[in-house]
Order: structure tokens, then C-alpha cells, then sequence
């Protein structure tokens, strides 16, 4: 992974995003344990403190959990939470900037539709479920 410093997101946030994308890639399952602070900050040479904030991100959005003595590791919930969260937030920021964006170029919205199912049909494969 490789951190993008001219990003408007701290490398704490990127870095969590990037360890949410781990679990819903399912490199890290349910109960399974997570990277220490320490870890992630040799992987990516990083401030162990860094690593630490982008660790209790997960943790605050129960998408992680602590054994004492043991370190953090993978909810039964992680990948629902994940999911739920960036449709929520992310997707619906997203799509409601295409939006604003159509209507000031004036395309109407069947043909963003069409646009929209383009780009689907082109991810086939990819990513993207239906």
C-alpha cells in the first residue's frame, strides 16, 4: 500500500480504509487476529502511534475488538459494518455529487443511468457484484 500525502485524508484514515478493505477482501476473517500497531508500523514504515489511531478508528466502529493481552482482533460483524457504512456514507456522498454534477452539464438522467450501467457492464469481473 502506498500512502498518497497530497490526499485530504490523514494516513491514520487511509491506513484504516485500507485495513477495511483487507477484511472485505477477507484477508482477515471473523475472529481472526489483526496487525499490532507495531506491525503495521514496520509494514509501512509509520509512527507506531499513527498506526496505532488508524487501529482505534476500527475499534470505535466495532469493526474490531480487544483481547487483553493477546492484541485487537477481526468482530463477527466487521464485513456488515464495513459495508453498511461506506454505502451510507461513502457511496451516498458519491452519488450525490454525480448527480449535482449531471444536472449542471445538463445530461438527463436516463442517459446518466446509461452511464452508470456502461461502467457497470465495464467492471464486470472486477470489484463490483450484482
Amino acid at each position: 500500500m502506498k500512502f498518497y500525502e497530497e490526499s485530504d485524508l490523514p494516513i491514520y484514515v487511509q491506513l484504516a480504509e485500507w485495513l477495511e478493505n483487507e477484511i472485505l477482501r477477507e484477508q482477515f476473517k471473523a475472529d481472526e487476529k489483526m496487525y499490532s500497531q507495531y506491525q503495521l508500523a514496520d509494514l509501512f514504515t509509520i509512527n507506531p502511534a499513527t498506526a496505532g489511531k488508524s487501529l482505534t478508528i476500527l475499534l470505535d466502529n466495532d469493526i474490531l475488538y480487544k483481547k487483553r493481552g493477546l492484541g485487537m482482533f477481526v468482530t463477527s460483524e466487521a464485513r456488515n459494518v464495513i459495508l453498511s457504512k461506506r454505502k451510507n456514507e461513502k457511496l451516498t456522498t458519491l452519488v450525490n455529487g454525480i448527480v449535482d454534477e449531471a444536472e449542471r452539464l445538463e445530461v438527463p438522467f436516463d442517459e446518466l443511468i446509461d452511464m452508470l450501467k456502461r461502467a457497470k457492464a465495464k467492471n464486470k469481473g472486477g470489484i463490483g457484484r450484482d
